[in-house]
């Protein structure tokens, strides 16, 4: 019995693939097969530890870092593909990437977010550690980085006129934290654009926007 049951299961293993090469064809003659689409504004992360050190448990051992907490930004990532000037200038300046929204969603599609396990100080100013919205006021000669308890949505519902999808229905009232940023031009010009963290230390550092050839950072220090 067992010498019939191989080619028995042998054909129709090949049976079963000639069935799938049936029902899906290969592209014609002169086609390519097409790539998944990606999306216009891809999504990006931007994610850092700190408060944490750096520790040998015994001699010789490489040593892990131990005890840090996150810092997380989640945002759509526009390109310029060919667009110039895109904040603007003068009384329009910001009018194109807002939308008609009084404040910028810090990027594209859903609104922006930043989660973090630690109490960031900004100036003189306290974020409590835990889950916010992030746009920016856009002005000519400085930009207002905002963070905001105000709801969002997961999927857009033009239905919902509470929360917020990008930075539509954005209200001010929802604000908890407000801090100027430092605006600057760099030499060259970005693509993408992106959100970031530099000039970090295990209790400081800075969050930076860069889009086309403007830089936007704003400093901060880890709270306790």
């Amino acid at each position: 019995m067992r010498s019939h049951a191989v080619p028995v299961i042998a054909l129709t293993v090949l049976f079963g693939i000639g069935v799938l090469a049936q029902q899906a064809p290969p592209p014609a003659q002169g086609q390519q097969a097409q790539a998944p689409r990606r999306p216009a504004s891809p999504p990006g992360t931007a994610a850092i530890q700190v408060a944490g050190e750096w520790t040998t448990e015994k001699p010789g051992a490489d040593p892990r870092y131990t005890g840090g907490k996150w810092i997380e930004i989640t945002y759509g990532r526009p390109n310029l593909r060919g667009r110039t000037a895109i904040f603007g200038a003068g009384a329009d300046y910001g009018k194109k990437v807002n939308a008609g929204s009084p404040v910028w969603r810090a990027g594209a599609n859903q609104t922006t977010r930043l989660m973090t396990e630690v109490p960031l100080v900004f100036g003189a100013k306290t974020l409590p550690a835990g889950e916010y919205s992030v746009f920016v006021d856009l002005k000519p000669n400085g930009w207002t980085l905002i963070f905001s308890k105000q709801p969002y949505q997961q999927k857009y519902d033009t239905n919902d006129k509470v929360a917020t999808w990008g930075s539509e229905n954005y209200n001010e009232a929802q604000d908890v934290l407000r801090v100027p940023m430092t605006v600057g031009t760099s030499s060259y010009s970005v693509e993408q654009f992106t959100i970031g963290f530099v000039d970090m230390t295990q209790r400081a550092g800075r969050l930076a926007m860069w889009w086309e050839k403007t830089v936007a950072t704003v400093a901060f220090t880890v709270g306790s």
